[in-house]
């Protein structure tokens, strides 16, 4: 049970991440293509490890 409570904490620590490189854009250039993937990654991490982590608590 720990573990998965673990795998829950550490996906809202990649989707914080994930939401903090997504807002951090440039006023007048935007976002650039390296920092939306990395937000995608951290997103799909994030979703992952809490998708694992409710898993092992069923």
């Amino acid at each position: 049970m720990t573990f998965a409570v673990l795998l829950i904490v550490l996906g809202g620590f990649l989707l914080g991440g994930a939401w903090s490189i997504w807002r951090a854009d440039h006023d007048t250039k935007g976002r650039t293509g390296p920092q939306v993937a990395f937000a995608v990654v951290l997103l799909v991490a994030a979703l992952l490890a809490t998708a694992s982590g409710v898993l092992r608590l069923v």
